[in-house]
């Protein structure tokens, strides 16, 4: 994983346009922008989700005053948050992707905007609802953080989904971290971290900064006081982390930070935490890319004999750095696959909800996971590794 914006913009760049930048066969023809902006004029939507509930959906906005924002160097630090929750069908009303203005600088952030109109990736059709009725009962609360640049938006597939299964999902936009998120009162905070973070220490101050936030957002949704109007959904007994990239790389942080999280997944980020003692024999999974096997990845070689609790370490085959993220499933629908990354959007989504999914049943829920225990045969892309 790198932090440096210009390499997760030429990473994501290539995901999203790779015939624009990558080159193709001698027996095809490059896809020219006036063609590609034709083709992503169609619609968008993420895949249904799989359980038996519908999905509601609250954003809220978090200030904690007691810490100044370590990228801005003034003001309180803030964060945006997405709740999802089990939630009666037939409630609540649509909602966006993303606000056009976010998309517009996400487009331009990864040199997409003369080829894809920002509409297109905003009106993404989500399966989530906002102000849906709540399903009465108590659930684990599952806290997803994204990679570095981007917002918590891309993790929305994997977020409905386990919501539809029966739990709180909040997904953070942590400020100044990703290319644009839109704040109250028409802000919309662009990154600027991204000038300010350089090589595993600034890995790891970024971690830090998001484990500070995992904490501080926990306060805020199982407090006495909650920001949260449905905080009686939440098992406080039952929390976990997962996240993408460096946003993986946080859930080990804030793991090492609060022993309030009892398990935590990082997926195919680099990690910078030292664990001198383990995690107190808290499970956590390694999820990576294809090329993330052991011997790949030093700090994964590094971290894995420290975690001292149930662990495992999985990669898909054919897959890329932001497989676990909803970019291959919207890739696919604009007709922009990535070559170097063979493993269907569809399946990347369906695979990433499965291991991601019993992961969480498994530890937070206490049923027993087969599908963890090795390869399955309707998942043959799925490497178990036993360094």
């Amino acid at each position: 994983m790198t932090t440096r914006r210009t390499a997760v913009s030429a990473a994501l760049l290539a995901l999203l346009f790779p015939l624009a930048t990558a080159g193709v066969s001698a027996a095809s023809e490059p896809l020219s922008v006036a063609a590609a902006s034709d083709a992503h004029r169609s619609a968008v939507e993420l895949p249904l989700p799989t359980g038996r509930f519908a999905v509601g959906q609250e954003t809220l906005h978090l200030v904690d005053h007691s810490r100044t924002d370590p990228w801005a160097h003034t003001g309180p630090r803030e964060l945006m948050v997405t709740m999802r929750y089990p939630a009666r069908s037939g409630t609540g009303g649509p909602v966006r992707y993303l606000t056009t203005e976010e998309a517009r600088l996400l487009l331009i952030d990864r040199e997409l905007d003369q080829a894809i109109p920002a509409e297109t990736l905003a009106g993404t059709k989500t399966h989530s609802r906002s102000g849906a009725r709540p399903v009465a009962g108590r659930y684990p609360l599952i806290v997803l953080s994204p990679g570095f640049t981007v917002p918590r938006a891309t993790l929305t597939s994997l977020a409905e989904d386990l919501a539809s299964r029966g739990y709180v999902v909040a997904a953070v936009d942590h400020a100044y971290e990703s290319a644009a998120t839109a704040f109250p009162g028409g802000r919309v905070l662009e990154c600027l971290a991204c000038a300010q973070v350089d090589g595993e220490d600034g890995v790891r101050a970024v971690t830090e900064v998001r484990a500070r936030d995992v904490s501080f957002l926990l306060d805020r949704l199982t407090g006495r006081q909650s920001a949260w109007r449905h905080a009686d959904l939440v098992d406080r007994s039952r929390i976990a982390m997962a996240g993408h990239s460096i946003g993986g790389a946080s859930s080990l942080a804030a793991m090492a930070a609060d022993p309030r999280i009892r398990a935590g997944i990082d997926m195919d980020g680099g990690l910078a935490t030292p664990l001198p003692t383990g995690v107190g024999g808290r499970p956590f999974m390694l999820l990576g890319a294809q090329q993330n096997s052991p011997g790949a990845l030093e700090s994964w070689d590094r971290t894995w004999p420290r975690l001292d609790g149930w662990k495992r370490w999985i990669t898909f085959a054919g897959s890329a750095h932001f497989t676990f993220t909803d970019f291959p499933a919207i890739a696919d629908q604009l007709g922009l696959p990535d070559p170097d990354a063979p493993l269907p959007g569809a399946r990347s989504v369906e695979l990433t909800r499965r291991y991601v999914g019993a992961f969480f049943d498994q530890h937070l829920k206490g049923r027993a996971q087969p599908v963890l225990d090795g390869p399955a045969a309707d998942a043959p892309e799925v490497r178990f590794h036993t360094p």
